[in-house]
């Protein structure tokens, strides 16, 4: 999939996770999303874009999430 879109994507699920009072339940809830909503091969693209590209284009709570929760995703 094209890493633009996935970025868009995933900057939604932060958008709305963003607004919960309790930061940590936020970046549950977004791992949670990726984890149970998006394709293992849709994951490991957007892990490897982190990895390789410090998370260009991601928002913050979103990198933070993934890093927070990896192991899970």
């Amino acid at each position: 999939m094209d890493m633009h879109n996935l970025i868009h994507m995933a900057n939604q699920i932060g958008g709305f996770f963003e607004a919960m009072p309790d930061h940590e339940e936020a970046l549950t809830g977004i791992s949670g999303h990726l984890r149970n909503f998006w394709e293992p091969r849709m994951r490991k693209q957007l892990l490897e874009h982190v990895d390789a590209e410090d998370g260009k284009g991601l928002m913050p709570i979103v990198v933070s999430a993934i890093r927070t929760h990896r192991s899970k995703l």
